[in-house]
């Protein structure tokens, strides 16, 4: 029986939420709560107060065009959402049982900053921006500037993240693999998402992420160096040997993880260069 004596604040709006972390920067907050629940189990979480945000329905959804998402969008919201990217929607697929799917919020893998959370490598390479607000006001920091180091974000302590942006461009292939015990239900052992512009055959922007590789998902730059200025070209997949850092753990061992990362790369790219 998961149990803890922390007082809860039961936040109905953003206006609620944002007054009371102003108050309760050291509170631990509560989106859908699937790895809080996990870490109260384990002994590891030890909250002093908890913020419940899972009744701000204006932090809920996605957008008609699919260019926003709410920090409690549901990787089930994202599945269902038929102008999300295809590559965007078979992330979600893996993460968790329908359950899972059912209450995880985006918010809360991107705020928890694990390096082997599913969705991280497909924010870095969408480029996406990710809304921050307290009472103080709102700001904008790109993906690639959230992750500071091992569960560590950009957050200040009385900062929620409230909202997603993508910048999508058309024609842009987007590609997404994970790879861990199971397809879902398995924390992740290796996590690619990749972006291409081809244009007249040339490879005009790349971008490689990775995720359970390094302390924080990371872009691959030294694979994206390799790919410009050309048709695809797979032994572009080589050079991740220098973007990554992985370690050993009780998924997996570095040297696994650093084969598995190569072989990921190069069967994602010969497939674009097929195409």
């Amino acid at each position: 029986m998961l149990t803890s004596p922390a007082p809860v604040h039961r936040a109905r709006t953003l206006a609620d939420a944002l007054a009371w972390r102003a108050t309760h920067p050291h509170a631990t907050v509560l989106a859908g709560g699937t790895d809080l629940m996990v870490f109260l189990e384990l002994g590891s979480a030890n909250p002093t107060s908890v913020l419940d945000l899972w009744g701000c329905t204006e932090l809920r959804g996605i957008s008609e065009d699919g260019r926003t998402l709410g920090a409690l969008t549901t990787w089930t919201d994202m599945v269902r959402h038929p102008a999300l990217p295809v590559a965007l929607r078979d992330c979600a697929r893996t993460v968790g049982a329908p359950q899972i799917q059912n209450r995880g919020t985006i918010g809360g893998n991107i705020v928890n900053a694990s390096p082997a959370g599913d969705s991280l490598p497909m924010w870095l390479v969408t480029d996406a921006t990710f809304e921050l607000a307290s009472v103080r006001g709102v700001r904008q920091v790109p993906a690639s500037a959230f992750w500071l180091g091992y569960r560590k974000t950009a957050l200040a302590p009385d900062e929620l993240l409230v909202r997603v942006h993508l910048h999508p461009h058309a024609g842009d292939r987007l590609h997404y693999r994970k790879v861990g015990t199971r397809l879902a239900q398995a924390i992740s052992k290796v996590v690619l998402g990749g972006r291409l512009r081809i244009e007249g055959g040339i490879v005009t922007e790349a971008r490689v992420a990775l995720g359970s590789v390094a302390p924080t998902p990371i872009r691959a730059h030294h694979v994206e160096a390799a790919l410009l200025g050309k048709p695809v070209d797979p032994a572009a997949a080589a050079a991740v040997a220098d973007d990554i850092a992985p370690i050993d753990d009780i998924r997996s061992t570095a040297a696994y993880r650093r084969t598995v990362s190569a072989n990921v790369i190069r069967a994602w790219l010969e497939g674009e260069a097929a195409a």
